[in-house]
C-alpha cells in the first residue's frame, strides 16, 4: 500500500473510533475528516469541500424543512391521529395499524419526527386498551425504520446511493424504486412482530402509569410549581441593581429561577420609592408595569418586581442577601410559567448523553441551552434532588423551563436529550390554519418527484421555499427544523468516499471482498455487503455507514462486470435496519424510556428482524434488479 493509502485509512479508522466512542460530536468528527484530508494533501480544497455543495446534502436539508413544516402546522399529527382512530383496542389490531401507519408516514417524512408525533397518542391508546406501552413502542420504532426503505426520500441512505449512481453516469434510482422490496419488508416485519416479536417484548404493565407523557399544564400541577411562586421587589440599595441575571447568581447559589420581570413604565421619585406598598404610586393608584421575559443580558433595575420560582426558604435567603422585598404572588403570575412564549417540558437523558456523570453546574446547562432546570426526577427515587450537586444518571428526567424555541432546540441534540411531548405544538398552534397549504405543497413535491418532472433536489428545494413563502413556517423556524449535525456529517463524510476512491482503497476493499466470498457468486458478495452495512449501522449512523460502504459496493459490482443496482439497494436497505441496539437510531432511543425497555430487549427482537430482512433482500433484489 502507498503512503496516501495509509494516510486515508488512518483518518478513516480514527473517524470510526470517534463515531463509536462519541468522544466528539459526529459533526465535529466529520469536519475533522475534511480538514485532515486537506492538510495531508490527499484532496484539494475544492474536493474536500465538495460535500457542502453536493445535491444529496441540499436535498436532505430541504426535506428537513418540508418535514418541519408538516410538524409546525400540525399536519403530521392530524394525519397520524386520523389513522390511529381505526386502531381499536385489540393488541393485534393495534400492532398492525400502528406499524402500517408509521411506515406510511416515514416513507415521506422524517422517521424521528413521525415517532415523536405519534408517541403521546400511542401511550394514551395503550392506557385506554389496558395494554403495556412496551408491547407497542418497539413495533412503532421498527415500523418507522422499515417505512424509510420504501421511497427515495424515506431516509438519507436512499438519496446517497441514488446520487452515487448519477455521479457515475448511471441511471439513478427513481422515487418508487425502493417500494417493491420496501413494501414486502414492511408486510413481513408486521407478520414477524405479530407471530414472534410481540412474544419477545416485555410486558411491564406495573410501570405504565409512570410513563404517561403529561401536558405542560399537567407538569406545572404535578411539580406544584405555582406553590413556589413569589414576587421579589428590588429595593433601593439592593446589590442586584445593574446586575445581569447570571451575575445575580440567584439560580446558582439559591436555586431561585427568575421567570419574568415586571418593570415600571417610568421611573418614580426616590421619595415615592420609599413608600409602603411598593406597587403603588403616591396617590394610591397602581403603577403600570411592563412585562419582560428575562434574557442572559437583561440588567436588573431599581423598582423591578421579579416573579420567581423556588423553595420558600431559598427565596427568603436570596431576599435577605440582596435586600429584596418578598411579596406573595398574584393569580396572573402563573402565566409566567406557561404561555405562548415560555413553558415547561420534561427531558429524558438517554444512555450516551454527555450529561451523564456530571452535575448541572459542570455542564453549564443554563448558559449553554438558555433554559433553567426546575427539578430532577429519578425513577424509583421520591426525594428532592439538589439541582447543583446531583450527579446526573441515565434515565433521569429534567424539568426544564424557558422559551419554547429553546426547549424545541434540545431536539437537535439527539444524543444528549429526549424531549418528551411536543413543544412544537405549543409554538405551532397559530399555523394550524396552514395545514391544508402544507399538505398541498407536500403532495405537489411528491408528484414532481414521482413523475420525474424535476430532479429530486430541485423539487425538494422548491417545496421548502414554498413552505416558507406561504407562511407554513418562518425562515428562522426553517433553520431550526434542519438537523445541522446530520447535514454536516453527510457533507463532511462524502469527501472521504472521494479520498477512498482516489487513493485506490475502494478497489482494494472491493477486491478483498470478492477474493473472500466472490467464488460463491454474486449473492454471497451481496450478502457480505448487507451484513457488513447492518453491523456498522448498529454502531455508526446509517448515513456515515452508507457513505463508506456504498462506493465499495459499486466497485465490487464493476469489478465483477455486473449491474450495481442490487448491491447498492442492499446497502441502502441494510443501513436502515438499525434494530439491534437502543442507540442505533434516534427512534429506538426515543421510545426506550416510555416503553421501559432494556438494552437486551432490542437485541432479542432486533437481531431476528435483521436476519429476516437480509433473507428477503437476497431473495428479492436479484429478481427486481438482475445482475
Amino acid at each position: 500500500m502507498t503512503l496516501e493509502m495509509w494516510l486515508v485509512l488512518g483518518i478513516l479508522v480514527a473517524a470510526v473510533v470517534l463515531f463509536i466512542t462519541e468522544w466528539l460530536r459526529v459533526d465535529v468528527v466529520a469536519l475533522g475528516v475534511v480538514v485532515a484530508l486537506m492538510l495531508t494533501g490527499v484532496l484539494s480544497t475544492g474536493e474536500a469541500l465538495s460535500g457542502f455543495s453536493n445535491s444529496a446534502v441540499l436535498t436532505i436539508a430541504a426535506l428537513f424543512i418540508v418535514g418541519g413544516a408538516a410538524l409546525q402546522t400540525g399536519l403530521a399529527g392530524m394525519i397520524g391521529r386520523r389513522i390511529l382512530t381505526i386502531a381499536g383496542t385489540s393488541e393485534v389490531r393495534l400492532t398492525v395499524v400502528l406499524m402500517a401507519a408509521v411506515a406510511l408516514l416515514s416513507s415521506f417524512m422524517s422517521d424521528t419526527g413521525t415517532v415523536a408525533v405519534l408517541l403521546p397518542a400511542i401511550i394514551i391508546l395503550a392506557r385506554s386498551a389496558k395494554i403495556s406501552p412496551s408491547k407497542l413502542l418497539i413495533p412503532l420504532a421498527f415500523g418507522s425504520l422499515l417505512g424509510g426503505a420504501m421511497t427515495l426520500i424515506g431516509t438519507p441512505p436512499n438519496i446517497i446511493v441514488s446520487d452515487l449512481l448519477q455521479e457515475e453516469g448511471l441511471r439513478p434510482f427513481q422515487f418508487f424504486s425502493y417500494t417493491p422490496v420496501g413494501l414486502v419488508l414492511v408486510v413481513v416485519g408486521i407478520i414477524f412482530m405479530l407471530l414472534v416479536g410481540r412474544r419477545l417484548l416485555p410486558d411491564r404493565k406495573v410501570k405504565m402509569e409512570g410513563h404517561r407523557i403529561p401536558t405542560p399544564k399537567e407538569l406545572i400541577d404535578l411539580y406544584r410549581l405555582p406553590d413556589n411562586l413569589f414576587r421579589l421587589r428590588v429595593r433601593r440599595g439592593s446589590g442586584l441593581v445593574g446586575r445581569t441575571l447570571p451575575g445575580s447568581r440567584l439560580g446558582h447559589d439559591y436555586e431561585v429561577t427568575v421567570l419574568k420581570i415586571m418593570r415600571p413604565s417610568e421611573a418614580r421619585p426616590a421619595s415615592i420609592s420609599l413608600l409602603r406598598g411598593r406597587g403603588e404610586g403616591g396617590d394610591g393608584r397602581s403603577a403600570k408595569a411592563i412585562p419582560i421575559i428575562p434574557e442572559t443580558d437583561t440588567k436588573i433595575q431599581l423598582d423591578d418586581i421579579l416573579i420567581v420560582q423556588g423553595d420558600g426558604s431559598d427565596v427568603a435567603h436570596a431576599a435577605a442577601h440582596w435586600n429584596l422585598g418578598v411579596q406573595p404572588p398574584k393569580p396572573k403570575d402563573e402565566k409566567a410559567l406557561l404561555n405562548r412564549e415560555v413553558g415547561v417540558a420534561e427531558v429524558l437523558l438517554p444512555p450516551r448523553s454527555r450529561l451523564v456523570g456530571k452535575t448541572l453546574v459542570q455542564t453549564q446547562f443554563g448558559s449553554h441551552y438558555k433554559l433553567t432546570v426546575l427539578g430532577i426526577n429519578r425513577p424509583g427515587v421520591s426525594r428532592k434532588h439538589d439541582l447543583k450537586n446531583t450527579i446526573l444518571q441515565f434515565g433521569d428526567t429534567l424539568l426544564v423551563q424557558g422559551d419554547w424555541q429553546h426547549i424545541l432546540a434540545l431536539k437537535q441534540y439527539q444524543r444528549d436529550f429526549i424531549v418528551m411531548g411536543q413543544p412544537e405544538a405549543m409554538i405551532g398552534a397559530p399555523n394550524r390554519s396552514k395545514a391544508k397549504i402544507a399538505l398541498i405543497i407536500l403532495l405537489g413535491m411528491l408528484i414532481l418527484m414521482i413523475t420525474d418532472v424535476l430532479p429530486v433536489a430541485t423539487a425538494s428545494m422548491l417545496a421548502s421555499l414554498a413552505m416558507v413563502l406561504t407562511g407554513c413556517l418562518t425562515m428562522d423556524e426553517a433553520y431550526q427544523s434542519i438537523n445541522w449535525p446530520s447535514i454536516v456529517l453527510v457533507a463532511g463524510m462524502l469527501p472521504m468516499s472521494i479520498a477512498l476512491e482516489k487513493v485506490g482503497l475502494v478497489d482494494v476493499a472491493a477486491n478483498g471482498l470478492i477474493d473472500v466470498v466472490g467464488g460463491l457468486g454474486e449473492l454471497a458478495v451481496m450478502s457480505g455487503l448487507f451484513l457488513l452495512t447492518s453491523v456498522f449501522t448498529q454502531l455508526l449512523s446509517n448515513t456515515a455507514t452508507t457513505v463508506i460502504v456504498a462506493p465499495i459496493a459499486l466497485a465490487a459490482a464493476q469489478t465483477m462486470g455486473i449491474e450495481p443496482y442490487a448491491f447498492l439497494m442492499a446497502v441502502a436497505i441494510a443501513a436502515s435496519m438499525a434494530f439491534a441496539t437502543p442507540v442505533a437510531s434516534p427512534v429506538n432511543t426515543l421510545v426506550m424510556g416510555a416503553g421501559d425497555y432494556r438494552f437486551g430487549d432490542y437485541i432479542k427482537v432486533g437481531a431476528p428482524m435483521i436476519l429476516l430482512t437480509w433473507l428477503i433482500s437476497i431473495l428479492l433484489l436479484p429478481i427486481l434488479w438482475p445482475f
